[in-house]
């Protein structure tokens, strides 16, 4: 699987090469700046690319920036940013265009190999990886949403692990409830949230999207 990897510091950057090469990817450009983040993304087209929000020169977004650029340019790019903070504006523009291979992780959690190499791959393959952490302040912060307010708090305890990137045997084993229980209560937040039946997976995005601007 190959990735493009842009952090600005080199030793979290080598770092960050090891542990992803000892785990079978390929790291085909490993970069500390936007301009070079695009140029790498648009011409090399990766598996998967792990951002860095914050890159020279502004240290501002230029991470985040150019990874949306180049989801324009390359429709459907997975993308997986990490975060120092949680930003809910962040979150939001990732997952604005609908079409999944998106994650948001804070830094933290790099140190907990398995976690962070889930994630590369869940993104890689088209899911979502949402930080737990994001999740639970977006949480606290959406208590009185609508039409969020309108979930009963099990669908809001699905809808939550559905935003980290969980299937619904995932969220099953999560809260100890059947599949087909999962599925009910998937369909019920689907309905609540304006979201009509399709084949399309992307609806699951849709949802986590929905929950995250709320």
């Amino acid at each position: 699987m190959r990735v493009v990897l842009a952090e600005d510091l080199a030793l979290l950057r080598d770092g960050l090469v090891r542990l992803l090469e000892a785990h079978g990817f390929e790291i085909v450009a490993a970069v500390d700046n936007g301009p070079e983040l695009l140029k790498a993304l648009t011409e090399l087209a990766p598996d998967v690319a792990v951002v860095d929000v914050r890159l020279p020169p502004t240290f501002t977004d230029e991470g985040l920036q150019a990874a949306l650029e180049a989801r324009r340019r390359v429709p459907g790019l997975p993308v997986l940013v990490l975060s120092q903070y949680v930003e809910q504006l962040y979150a939001r523009e990732l997952l604005a265009d609908g079409s999944g291979g998106v994650g948001y992780l804070l830094k933290d959690r790099v140190f907990d190999t398995g976690q962070f190499v889930e994630a590369v791959r869940r993104v890689a393959g088209g899911g979502t990886a949402m930080d737990p952490e994001v999740i639970a302040k977006l949480l606290s912060r959406n208590t009185e949403a609508v039409p969020l307010g309108q979930l009963t708090p099990r669908e809001r305890e699905v809808l939550e692990l559905m935003a980290e990137g969980r299937s619904n045997a995932a969220i099953a084993k999560q809260l100890f409830v059947s599949e087909g229980a999962v599925s009910k209560h998937t369909t019920s937040i689907f309905g609540k949230l304006g979201i009509m039946a399709s084949d399309d997976d992307n609806r699951r995005v849709l949802a986590v999207l929905a929950y995250l601007s709320a």
